[in-house]
């Protein structure tokens, strides 16, 4: 008989008995690779299939090329494979066709039938794991494209991206699978690979560090931390996140990490035939850590235990994963044996769902084996069972025969009644194992004189539908039974109108039903479960802190990250990394997300936790249906939620009534972000980029300022395009955003968006220098200042140098370096000879001022004179508040507190006309200072006290201490001495800042009074 081998993981190929198929044509093969891999599965109608592959040409030629396609593609397949129909075409594979795809599949779903997470690894993984990755040759479909297809294109990208990513997924598990085996030659061979599929991924540069440590080559784990800070600076500009830098510390101080335990079997599948369970597996022991921030659930759990020793009942622990649903059940049941009940668990699990009543044959095996089911021997209560239900119990469990021979051999499973006949079967068998004991002294905290049986039911989200209907059947028929079922499950994988739902539903209408649903954690239910955790040892605030904001109050998440610490000791730095069960859980939770899924997730992640529709609409390139779709089903998934309409500070969102999203953890957004490929990244980050730039041009206008809706998305755009790799374009945007914020006094971030600008190469260097100088004059970073300003000065050109020594002799005035103060303003003017009047106005003004402060009242009077002629004739206003104000404070100086008054108020006047905060600031302050020494408090403290809030809106930490310092004197003078010190105590604070960064003593920094 004919085969068909179809080699899609590298360059395609089709092979009819070994021999390659021959075909004329690329879209042949594009064909038939759509066809075959089909999600859904199933055949395509040919008007979809003429305008996926041949967009650009009418509809009649489309089909002809159609038709002429699938005419080649049929004969190279000998007739075989294609049901070509009328209206349809699809591939149909029989027994001897084989896909690659499908096989690399296959061994890596094999893997999620042994019994644990699906990221986690078992020796039974590592042959399959191998395998898959020995089936992926190179990347989907490498070398081939269709040019004339875009949709194909895309189709095949997603298709080679999702294949990398589980290539990815097992090289990691067959690295650490290795590793823990003790065969670091091929953890190291692996982890290489997994690495070459993204030379930025920093967790494969991680693990190749450890496989070279332990192995003894810490040279070769060296190199790997030096190759991953060439190629992050290389590429990205960026360091290496702490947990790589913490790694390589630590092996270079010679003390790695641990290596692995020894991989555990994997868990025994279950079935009909599974031996026997020792009585240890019926409850494993609950973790020994403190159940907080649960009281109102428990007490709830105690309420309807009590109710269900009369009148059995169903109650319901729902949750996302890593809440704690398993913890607060088992806490419960365990509190409940203490009182003399009997509990039966029954675990599903993710990839059993098609083993039927599989949780029920795991809890009634194990219910036998712990009620003394030894040597032949039945227990009591299954001994006094009547024969025909125990017969009902054996088609699940065969032994049960051997324990009660008298049992007659079950009859058929068929006819009417016969379902219900072999539930209530199962149904005698549970309450026969649940049957409830005298409840001893000890047990006051449940019950009181009897105590009802427990079925617990746990992640019930993978219930196969065999045992759902059993269930169905239980809590139907649970009143006047002593039971209690006690279910769990993940929220988000129980959708509206799932079966569970509507059972909880009809439970809690019939008044025996309740949903217990957790949320997470608050600051101080954290703080207290760290503080039973760890009485001996507890952490100090801001690792509580940071502990609480790492996990966001998820209860695995806390427990995770305190035995990380437990094993980092005393070196808390090094436990930060996500801990490797919580990278399994959030891992866990993506394994179903499906291409459409993913997509959007990775541009969700590209944007940022929060995110909006149209931002990721527009970045992921799906249409507006398969958005809305494949958005509501990661919602549906619990991995992004609602969180309210799109506020004007939502990163990467406009403002408006439309709803926002985020990520259910900052951790998840964090995996997803590093599970994309470093190429999807970039043309992400582009895409969101130019999707937000498109956005502020439409809202600014034209011209588009600093100031404008484009201003304020300029830094999101300027770090978008530098993650893109378009630096030149990501300079110019921070140049922009850095523009913003020092409008808005957001000083910090001005500053940080200039040095990107700079870092990028932006060609207006002299600029950004002095932009950064004048951010650095204002917050006391005189140093740093006079660095920037001499390098802007080394860049501008010659008519600008004028203007930079001005800035120059500003900062040295302010630290009391008079002479230097007076050189930069004596090159200054020589530079300004040919300026405006205005421009020579004001430097006119600061150099009177330092004559002043020097004591040299000469000849700070004749340069406020010539200052304020310059402005006059200038007409120029801040020239003349400058002017105004110096001659105000020389007057002031004098006595003659009428002419400052004068000069004071019009610079004042002038100061609120331009809207200048720092020339206003100067003002009041100067005004404050001549009605103070006066003796006229209460109008001097008002001024003083609005001088004060502009320095602060400012950002002129020189000037803030000042006024401090004024108003702690005009304080004292009034008879309020608490609040005198109180100012006092700031202004010594900024100034003691203030003068260690200048790096020594500078006595003048501690006389600003006037300015």
């Amino acid at each position: 008989m004919t085969s068909l081998k179809l080699y899609l993981l590298g360059a395609p190929r089709a092979e009819l008995d070994g021999e390659p198929i021959e075909v004329d044509t690329r879209k042949a093969i594009a064909l038939l690779a759509y066809l075959a891999l089909a999600s859904p599965p199933g055949p395509r109608r040919r008007d979809s299939l003429a305008a996926f592959f041949w967009p650009d040409v009418d509809q009649a030629r489309a089909h002809g090329a159609l038709r002429r396609t699938l005419s080649a593609l049929n004969k190279g397949l000998g007739g075989g494979w294609l049901r070509v129909e009328r209206e349809t075409v699809g591939f149909e594979p029989d027994a001897n066709a084989w896909l690659d795809m499908d096989a690399f599949h296959a061994c890596l779903a094999g893997c999620r039938t042994h019994g644990h997470p699906a990221t986690e690894v078992c020796p039974n993984c590592l042959p399959a794991l191998a395998q898959a990755a020995g089936l992926y040759r190179g990347d989907f479909m490498a070398g081939f494209t269709l040019r004339d297809s875009p949709a194909f294109d895309d189709w095949q990208f997603f298709q080679m991206e999702a294949a990398r990513r589980d290539l990815a997924g097992a090289l990691e598990r067959l690295a650490r699978g290795y590793a823990a085996q003790g065969d670091l030659e091929q953890g190291i061979e692996h982890a290489r690979r997994w690495l070459a599929l993204d030379s930025l991924h920093e967790p494969a540069h991680r693990q190749l560090m450890l496989l070279y440590a332990w192995s003894g080559q810490r040279a070769a784990a060296v190199r790997q931390y030096r190759e991953c800070v060439r190629v992050l600076e290389q590429e990205l500009g960026v360091a290496p996140l702490d947990e790589t830098t913490q790694l390589y510390a630590a092996l270079k101080e010679n003390r790695p990490p641990a290596p692995p335990a020894p991989l555990a079997p994997a868990p025994a599948t279950r079935g009909a035939a599974t031996p026997a369970q020792p009585a240890a597996a019926q409850a494993p022991a609950p973790p020994q850590r403190p159940l907080v921030g649960r009281q109102a659930e428990w007490s709830l759990l105690l309420a309807r235990y009590a109710a269900a020793r009369v009148d059995g009942g169903l109650v319901v622990i729902e949750g996302e994963a890593g809440i704690g649903k398993t913890r607060l059940a088992e806490a419960f049941l365990e509190q409940a044996r203490g009182g003399g009940a009997r509990a039966v668990i029954a675990r599903c699990f993710e990839g059993e769902l098609n083993l039927a009543y599989g949780p029920f044959v795991e809890g009634l095996r194990a219910a036998i084996s712990a009620g003394g089911a030894v040597g032949g021997a039945a227990p009591d209560w299954l001994r006094n069972l009547p024969a025909h239900w125990v017969s009902e119990g054996a088609r699940l469990l065969p032994e049960l025969q051997g324990l009660r021979p008298d049992a007659p051999p079950p009859l058929p499973l068929e006819g009417p009644g016969a379902q219900s006949r072999f539930f209530e079967g199962l149904r005698q068998l549970l309450l026969a194992a649940l049957e409830a004991a005298a409840v001893g002294s000890g047990a006051a905290a449940v019950g009181s004189a009897t105590a009802a049986g427990l079925l617990l039911i746990d992640d019930a989200q993978w219930i196969d539908e065999a045992s759902l209907d059993l269930l169905t059947y239980l809590v139907r028929r649970a009143r006047g039974q002593p039971l209690l079922l006690l279910v769990t499950w993940r929220a988000e994988q129980v959708p509206a109108g799932h079966r569970l739902r509507a059972l909880l539903a009809e439970a809690e209408r019939g008044g025996s039903g309740a949903a217990l649903k957790l949320r997470r954690l608050s600051r101080a239910a954290v703080a207290e479960l760290v503080a039973q955790a760890r009485a001996a040892r507890p952490l100090d605030a801001d690792t509580l802190e940071r502990l609480f904001q790492e996990s966001e109050g998820l209860p695995f998440f806390v427990v995770e990250y305190l035995a990380a610490l437990d094993q980092a000791g005393s070196e808390q730095a090094a436990w930060w990394s996500l801990p490797g069960s919580v990278r399994s859980l959030l891992q866990a939770r993506l394994a179903g997300v499906d291409e459409a899924g993913w997509q959007l997730l990775s541009t969700a992640a590209v944007i940022g936790r929060s995110f909006d529709f149209d931002t990721l609409h527009t970045a992921s390139g799906r249409g507006d249906d398969e958005t809305v779709s494949g958005l509501e089903g990661l919602i549906a998934a619990g991995l992004v939620g609602e969180v309210g309409p799109v506020g004007a500070g939502t990163a990467g969102s406009s403002a408006g009534s439309d709803p926002s999203y985020d990520f259910s953890h900052a951790k998840l957004r964090a995996l997803v972000y590093e599970e994309t490929s470093q190429a999807r990244r970039r043309l992400l980050h582009r895409r969101v980029a130019e999707a937000l730039s498109t956005r502020g041009q439409r809202q600014s206008g034209t011209p588009a300022g600093a100031n404008s809706p484009l201003g304020a998305l300029a830094g999101l755009i300027a770090q978008h395009l530098q993650l893109a790799g378009r630096e030149q374009a990501a300079a110019d945007y921070f140049k922009l955003a850095g523009e913003h914020a020092r409008g808005l006094a957001a000083n910090a971030e001005a500053l940080a968006h200039f040095r990107s600008a700079l870092a990028l190469g932006h060609p207006a260097a002299a600029a950004l220098h002095e932009s950064i100088g004048d951010l650095e004059t204002l917050s006391g970073a005189y140093d740093a200042a006079l660095k920037s300003y001499e390098t802007a000065a080394a860049l501008a050109p010659a008519e600008d140098l004028g203007r930079l020594e001005h800035r120059l002799g500003g900062v040295y005035q302010r630290r009391g370096d008079w002479e230097l103060a007076e050189s930069h303003f004596e090159s200054a003017l020589n530079d300004l000879a040919t300026a405006s009047g205005a421009a020579r106005a004001r430097l006119l003004a600061d150099w009177s001022l330092t004559a002043h402060r020097r004591g040299d009242t000469a000849r700070a009077l004749g340069l406020a004179q010539q200052a304020l002629e310059l402005a006059e004739a200038a007409a120029d206003h801040p020239a003349l508040a400058q002017a105004h104000n110096i001659l105000g404070v020389l007057a002031s100086s004098q006595g003659d507190i009428a002419q400052a008054r004068h000069h004071l108020q019009r610079s004042l006047e002038l100061a609120e006309l331009l809207g200048t905060p720092g020339m206003r600031a100067a003002a009041l302050n100067n005004l404050a200072l001549a009605y103070g020494g006066e003796g006229d408090y209460e109008p001097a403290l008002r001024l003083a006290e609005q001088a004060l809030a502009l320095s602060v809106a400012q950002g002129d930490r020189h000037h803030e201490a000042a006024l401090h310092n004024n108003l702690a004197d005009l304080l004292q003078a009034m008879g309020r001495t608490q609040d005198a010190r109180r100012h006092v105590t700031q202004s010594v604070k900024i100034y003691a800042e203030i003068g260690a960064e200048a790096g020594r003593l500078q006595p003048e920094i501690w006389k600003l009074a006037e300015w």
